[in-house]
């Protein structure tokens, strides 16, 4: 019983459980409904992962091997993020730093989040227990019942939130009636992802990757059909609550989501391209002509991607968003606002990756040393080059993130399909830092660590009193997970359990040098943040993200800054 009970309540679990209870604790009253919806999501993810474990039920989902299924990590850990960020800004309400449109705003985002990681789970409890199937229950009770019951229990605290908001009764059902939306495209675009890329990904990460990915392209679509039905059906309020968002984050948000949008594009163009093509070749002729398909090919990937961003991105933004600029054309003029500023840490930057990846690639193919502390020096230069950023020019990293993530999803599409000139030369680049949580399909963790540190970062525009809160994935990535690999794989004796790799050590090193590395920054920002008064919750901050990377089988780089930031917020 006792060796039942312990296997239950492994190491990942008790931290993801303190984390959650640490975020419940500093909810205000005001935001119950959201608090109650957070503590069931907590308990049904909980039992959910305990239930289906080791279930071959879930076999059709070919998760990334050696990882635990990450169920409730991955439920808990955007939702939580988000009502981290509500009770930052609800501390904003007695100054006027903020308005009602910013907290509803926030308010949908964290339902709308929480009902994708509730569709996940009843989707896993549907598979693990089918229909007719009652091998499997939760403590006698079948999956569906257990399903039904979530459902309901967070629809009435939904209803009850939005309630409380004085919302009319058909706003509050078109809002409910959005976020259900929510949990069905996230539970659609799993099962894909997951069928399209096999073991690429457990379900918790790629639960964290789908209920983003159908966060920010719900927030789109909600502009977008808010603006259709003012204009059809003369409506002057918006179905469902969304926020302004500065020119920045709408031109990221624009241009991100066309690229995410472009394989589809892409495809269809080639499908046209075939039914225009004669197909009455002879194999010899087809034969002779694979390099010139090839060729032919790959300049209508380079004009498809083209007329994306250049033509229906920002006619989509004009129309949605009222940007009444070409993106780019406001991006040039943004950048050379402050040409010298800018421009300067521009070729920092550029002197930086390039010093960098030449020095890390020779020694990739000259040197033994494991690819694991070959990638942490990435993470220490991702230090050097956003520290200096965040302090002096935060604004303009948020678009250089951006810039960087869709030079990354090019990159990785010329890749993937093998484009001419350049897909054999990344293929072959990017195999010089893999390691076994990347697979033959998808590179995913140059994506992770760059996303590790620009979400919060990102999250963190507009009011913030928490000065650190930016510096949560750089602190996190950057400095506590590589000074924990570095130490315990050159130091480390005692293991955290007998069959992992994480040493006492190690994380002893990764919080200890956060710890410093927060000093420090603090006394840099000088932002009257009382050190003083704030101690204990930083410390309880640096802790537990650093005893979760010490045990947790997920992929950190997703989780850490995530959860960091969370706690940074409270």
């Amino acid at each position: 019983m006792a060796a039942r009970l312990a296997d239950l309540c492994n190491g990942e679990r008790v931290v993801v459980f303190l984390f959650v209870f640490s975020v419940l604790f500093s909810t205000p009253s005001s935001l119950a409904p959201e608090a109650a919806a957070l503590l069931i999501l907590s308990f049904a993810a909980l039992l959910t992962e305990i239930s289906t474990e080791g279930s071959r039920n879930l076999s059709q989902f070919k998760t990334r091997l050696g990882a635990s299924s990450g169920i409730f990590l991955g439920s808990v850990t955007m939702p939580a993020a988000m009502l981290s960020r509500l009770i930052l800004l609800t501390r904003a309400i007695p100054q006027h730093h903020v308005g009602s449109e910013d907290i509803s705003y926030m308010s949908m985002l964290y339902w709308a989040v929480s009902a994708c990681s509730f569709g996940v789970l009843i989707l896993c409890l549907t598979l693990q227990n089918p229909p007719g199937d009652t091998s499997s229950r939760l403590g006698g009770v079948p999956a569906s019942i257990y399903s039904l019951f979530c459902t309901i229990f967070y629809m009435c605290s939904c209803y009850l939130s939005l309630s409380a908001k004085s919302y009319a009764a058909w706003h509050a059902t078109m809002n409910l009636l959005w976020y259900l939306c929510h949990g069905i495209a996230t539970v659609t675009l799993i099962r894909h992802i997951l069928h399209k890329f096999p073991y690429c990904a457990s379900i918790g990460e790629a639960l964290l990757v789908t209920s983003g990915l159908v966060l920010y392209a719900g927030d789109m679509l909600a502009l977008s059909l808010s603006k259709i039905l003012s204009s059809l059906l003369f409506m002057e309020h918006a179905f469902v609550e969304y926020g302004t968002k500065s020119e920045i984050h709408m031109v990221l948000q624009g241009m991100l989501l066309g690229l995410l949008l472009f394989p589809s594009f892409y495809k269809s163009v080639l499908y046209i391209r075939c039914l225009l093509t004669s197909s009455n070749k002879s194999g010899a002729q087809l034969g002779r002509g694979w390099a010139y398909v090839g060729i032919s090919r790959s300049m209508l990937f380079y004009f498809s991607l083209l007329a994306m961003l250049i033509l229906i991105v920002p006619a989509w933004m004009m129309f949605a968003e009222d940007f009444h600029i070409h993106p780019l054309q406001w991006v040039v003029i943004f950048v050379f606002t402050e040409p010298l500023k800018r421009t300067t840490l521009c070729i920092y930057w550029i002197s930086v990756i390039c010093a960098s990846v030449f020095r890390f690639y020779n020694i990739s193919k000259q040197s033994k040393i494991e690819r694991i502390l070959l990638r942490k020096y990435y993470h220490l230069v991702a230090v050097l080059m956003f520290v200096p950023a965040i302090l002096f020019e935060p604004t303009f990293l948020d678009l250089a993130f951006g810039a960087a993530l869709a030079v990354f999803l090019i990159l990785e599409m010329i890749r993937v399909w093998e484009i001419w000139p350049l897909g054999h030369i990344v293929h072959k680049f990017m195999n010089a830092f893999t390691d076994h949580r990347d697979s033959e399909i998808l590179v995913i963790s140059h994506f992770s660590l760059l996303l590790g540190c620009a979400l919060p970062k990102w999250m963190s525009s507009g009011y913030n009193d928490r000065p650190l809160v930016p510096f949560a994935g750089i602190l996190s990535l950057g400095i506590g997970d590589t000074m924990a690999s570095m130490v315990g794989h050159k130091y480390g004796v005692l293991r955290w359990s007998k069959t992992g790799k994480k040493t006492i050590e190690g994380t002893v090193a990764g919080i200890a040098s956060v710890l410093v590395a927060c000093f420090i920054l603090l006394h840099l920002a000088s932002t009257g943040y009382i050190l003083s008064q704030h101690w204990v919750p930083l410390l309880l901050a640096v802790t537990l993200s650093g005893l979760l990377e010490a045990y947790t089988a997920q992929l950190d780089n997703a989780f850490i800054p995530l959860v960091f930031y969370s706690l940074l917020c409270l």
